[in-house]
């Protein structure tokens, strides 16, 4: 892009939020970003330029967020979208994995036949944090009998070293804050 800091750009979109949902949590907001048309667009482009061409068959993910840039993800690859779910919101048969957050205990679920053998899934999500939900989000997927191609994030807090939880497998981040 010649010049133009896309990071920069994508950074000034996103607020902290003190004390979010709790305590000491720095939250970050990513509303500015997904109302703002253009810088949506860039980040999107940003988010699955390393899969062009890549054999992603599916896109899955994270409720709440990763849905925004997960199924925009799946549109511009062409592929299809899978929601990782919280419990029951989901109507028919699920697989389910149970996972710790940073603050509370959580699930999440996919329909049984969302993604099986034969599928290679970029799993999509607006941040990483402690990397509990990535690494849940993955088991799931694996636990469908598809395989986790790569892991994609808008945000990746460092300092929290969730990228650890991710060892072995690609994880791409726009904006390491």
């Amino acid at each position: 892009m010649n010049g133009f800091d896309w990071q920069a750009k994508l950074r000034q979109k996103i607020r902290t939020i003190p004390d979010f949902p709790g305590p000491g949590i720095q939250f970050k907001d990513i509303t500015p970003l997904v109302r703002d048309p253009a810088a949506l667009r860039l980040a999107v482009h940003q988010l699955i330029h390393p899969f062009v061409g890549a054999p992603i068959t599916a896109v899955a993910g994270m409720e709440a967020r990763g849905f925004i840039f997960g199924s925009l993800a799946a549109w511009e690859l062409g592929v299809g979208f899978v929601p990782l779910r919280k419990p029951g919101k989901l109507p028919y048969d699920v697989q389910s994995v149970s996972y710790t957050l940073e603050y509370g205990e959580a699930a999440l679920e996919a329909h049984i036949d969302a993604v099986g053998p034969g599928d290679s899934v970029l799993l999509v999500d607006d941040l990483l944090a402690t990397g509990g939900t990535a690494q849940a989000s993955g088991e799931l997927v694996t636990r469908l009998g598809a395989q986790v191609f790569a892991f994609a994030f808008v945000i990746e807090l460092g300092a929290l070293k969730g990228r650890q939880k991710l060892a072995g497998y690609l994880v791409h981040s726009l904006l390491v804050l």
